[in-house]
């Protein structure tokens, strides 16, 4: 069976290219009237124009934005789906992701503050409510958030999620002592430093992550590759053993995670084969997901992901519901 459990409903900031972005994907939203004119006339655009317009009155948590995903999932064949939006867009979660972002007068303090400020957008309430009428509706849908992970604010954390009924609580690792290392403007970073030794902080955040106890599963283990930084991979195997061998311990899970592969310079998935060979080899379950952010992505390179887990050796994969992990077959 496939399923893709973990997508977005969209994520600023909102900049031309995020228009340009939405009016790309607007071409699969049910219900959307056909631009007039021949493409790429004036008439044509001043369609599209109206579109967008009315895409953004509608907003992110629309009705006919969000049945997009499922409806263009179901004729990629999925049979269920596991909706998220990330905590840093949702106002409650503001003071946490302030604790441990670095955000002062800094030049990377100063860039990840006017990041911030323009992907927080509203309450998480307004997402719950509209993900919790598409499960109204019948949807085969579970609603979960993607959580940041920070070593210290674990307690914190835990008090924040405890006031929201969900179906899971997807765990990842974007920062690094206040370093958002997946965001492109600040890649250079990764100039400095020595690369083994960073993979193998990084590591030891997820597995932080996944003692918790906060999360269900972690996602894209190995998402500081996103750029294409890593050292050898040989010199990672060890590694590798050591973090699966850690999930196996938490009782998490994880994902084969397509976002990589078709969004990013290193055009590879999360784990990568080595990775996922060693995860399979420790008995850690995983499930599958396109980390969409528009519903024309979903479901993008799932069936190459199930391919590659059956070559591995996985025979089932995972999804939740109200926090219970139940298996279903390739």
């Amino acid at each position: 069976m496939k399923v893709d459990f973990h997508f977005h409903l969209e994520e600023g900031p909102y900049s031309f290219n995020w228009l340009q972005r939405t009016a790309k994907a607007l071409e699969v939203v049910p219900g959307e009237p056909e631009p007039r004119g021949d493409r790429n006339t004036l008439q044509w655009m001043e369609g599209q124009i109206e579109r967008l317009k009315q895409r953004i009155d509608e907003g992110g948590f629309a009705e006919r934005w969000m049945e997009a995903y499922l409806i263009e999932g179901r004729k990629k064949g999925i049979e269920r789906f596991g909706m998220v939006d990330h905590l840093y867009r949702f106002e409650e979660f503001r003071g946490y992701y302030e604790k441990f972002i670095l955000m002062d007068d800094s030049e990377l303090g100063r860039l990840q503050r006017y990041w911030f400020d323009r992907v927080r957008l509203c309450s998480i309430e307004e997402f719950l409510g509209a993900a919790r009428n598409m499960q109204a509706k019948g949807h085969p849908l579970s609603i979960g958030v993607e959580a940041d992970y920070f070593p210290g604010g674990e307690a914190e954390l835990k008090a924040l999620l405890d006031r929201y009924e969900l179906d899971y609580v997807i765990g990842s690792v974007h920062f690094l002592d206040g370093w958002g290392f997946d965001n492109p403007e600040v890649k250079e970073i990764y100039e400095s430093k020595d690369l083994l030794e960073l993979y193998k902080y990084a590591f030891e955040h997820v597995k932080q992550a996944a003692n918790s106890g906060l999360f269900d599963m972690i996602a894209h283990l190995d998402n500081l590759k996103v750029f294409g930084y890593r050292p050898d991979e040989s010199l990672l195997i060890d590694l590798y053993d050591d973090l699966a061998a850690a999930l196996k311990r938490a009782g998490v899970a994880t994902e084969i995670n397509t976002g990589l592969a078709y969004r990013y310079p290193v055009k590879e998935m999360c784990p990568s084969p080595s990775l996922l060979a060693k995860l399979r080899e420790h008995g850690v379950p995983i499930t599958l997901s396109s980390d969409s952010h528009y519903p024309d992505d979903i479901g993008t390179l799932l069936d190459e992901a199930a391919e590659l887990a059956k070559r591995t050796g996985y025979t089932e994969i995972v999804y939740f519901e109200k926090r219970k992990r139940l298996t279903l077959p390739l």
